[in-house]
């Protein structure tokens, strides 16, 4: 146990529409950390809008170096964040947390609004020793490896401002009294388009590794080019993303639309090769299949690497690429109308990574079928004794099928999404991949 007790976390609850309601809780009061997961839950049942919660801690001194989208200080996003704090900074424990001006910003989008963004955005964390994994819990300090023990989170606002029952976010710097929320649209639009493209990248990072040591040991020219069309398109999507996340309009000097080109045509032809997958595994009877015959129909599925695992890694690339052009253009739909921007990016997300989606399951659905499939003996020794050999073989094989479905998991349905944004001390931000808790 850490040695750190009572520590003050405080925290905003941010509406994404003007004038809505919320009910009563707290009266102002410090909230333990299991109160105020039921308070979030509260929120999202009976709240007549979208309600996020944001928390501010001190920036842990020792914590895992983690991937994400950096953005400077003068960014939309920092100077929203920025004006927050400064609204709630009479409350002593908002000062306390922001003297240092390293901050860790953790905000929870409640489950009912998460899955708005469709499937796919977001999946379940992975284990910490998994590289690419994000630290989440908090240390105590330089040379400490427990988490902070008995935190407790005081409403900023309403202590503040004196309304009970009241714990309000402001975009635009005003506070409200009795159980409206101010808006907070900006805020919650970018931290959750500049979360959900982190996990996107982070997604596309991890594709590119895994194809470009399969294309090593292949040397196949073809898939080759594929790639490194691919990965040409990663300068336009972050050209594309700085300029809309700072409220710019996206040019045809970007390239974006050979970008997005690019992209489109390699998801059809994953589409392509899932179908001759899929008819590859129904002309299979019995769920019985001969090595050979599966090797011929999914070449590499029984070794370390080959071409089938490849096709795999690129599909993985064109998805993870497609997915940060939806947030995207979700962005761009979300900030063309000021009125309702979440609701229209909200609505973008979900309508427009359908298809996405679709493929994914689809390639899922490949894998697990080929991990149930069993492997019979080769048609030619099958009056004949086998060797120690070629059970080895059969056996290796079987244990690689195996392995297949449980490395592509599935989104974790009614779960909570959590985005970290770390502010440095010279003011710029790091927006962490957006995760589930």
């Amino acid at each position: 146990m850490s040695d750190v007790v009572g520590t003050i976390v405080p925290f905003w609850t941010l509406s994404t529409i003007e004038g809505a309601a919320v009910p009563a809780f707290s009266d102002g009061q410090a909230l333990s950390p299991e109160r105020l997961s039921e308070l979030r839950s509260a929120l999202a049942a009976f709240a007549s809008a979208p309600l996020v919660t944001l928390e501010a801690h001190p920036l842990p001194a020792k914590r895992e170096q983690s991937s994400g989208l950096p953005l400077d200080a003068m960014s939309p996003l920092a100077q929203e964040l920025s004006r927050l704090v400064t609204n709630s900074s009479k409350v002593a424990a908002v000062a306390q947390v922001t003297q240092s001006s390293e901050v860790l910003y953790r905000m929870h989008v409640p489950a009912k609004v998460a899955s708005q963004f469709g499937k796919g955005l977001v999946k379940p964390m992975q284990a910490k020793t998994v590289d690419g994994g994000i630290y989440g819990d908090l240390v105590a300090g330089v040379g400490r490896n427990s988490v902070v023990a008995k935190t407790i989170f005081v409403p900023a606002e309403a202590a503040s401002a004196g309304a009970k029952g009241t714990v309000i976010g402001a975009a635009a710097g005003t506070a409200a009294a009795g159980g409206t929320l101010t808006v907070a649209v900006p805020l919650v639009l970018m931290a959750v388009a500049v979360g959900a493209s982190a996990y996107a990248d982070r997604e596309r990072q991890k594709a590119i590794e895994n194809v470009t040591e399969l294309l090593e040991k292949l040397h196949l020219d073809k898939l080759e080019s594929e790639r490194s069309e691919l990965d040409g398109c990663r300068d336009a999507i972050d050209k594309a993303t700085t300029l809309l996340l700072d409220r710019g309009k996206v040019g045809a000097s970007l390239g974006l639309d050979s970008a997005v080109h690019a992209i489109s045509i390699a998801t059809q032809k994953a589409e392509h090769r899932v179908k001759k997958w899929e008819a590859a595994l129904d002309a299979v009877v019995g769920n019985h299949v001969d090595a050979a015959e599966l090797e011929e129909a999914f070449p590499g599925v029984t070794g370390d690497g080959g071409e089938f695992r490849a096709h795999l890694e690129l599909a993985a690339l064109a998805i993870a690429l497609k997915r940060r052009v939806v947030v995207l253009q979700g962005v761009e739909v979300g900030q063309s109308n000021e009125d309702n921007p979440f609701e229209n990016f909200v609505r973008s997300l979900r309508d427009d990574q359908q298809r996405i989606a679709v493929l994914e399951g689809r390639v899922e659905n490949v894998l697990r079928r080929l991990s149930a499939l069993e492997l019979r003996s080769p048609k030619r020794i099958i009056d004949k004794v086998m060797t120690r050999k070629q059970v080895d073989s059969l056996l290796d094989t079987s244990y690689r099928l195996r392995a297949l479905a449980p490395a592509h998991s599935t989104t974790s349905p009614g779960a909570d999404v959590v985005i970290e944004i770390e502010k440095h001390g010279d003011g710029t931000l790091l927006v962490l991949p957006a995760r589930t808790s």
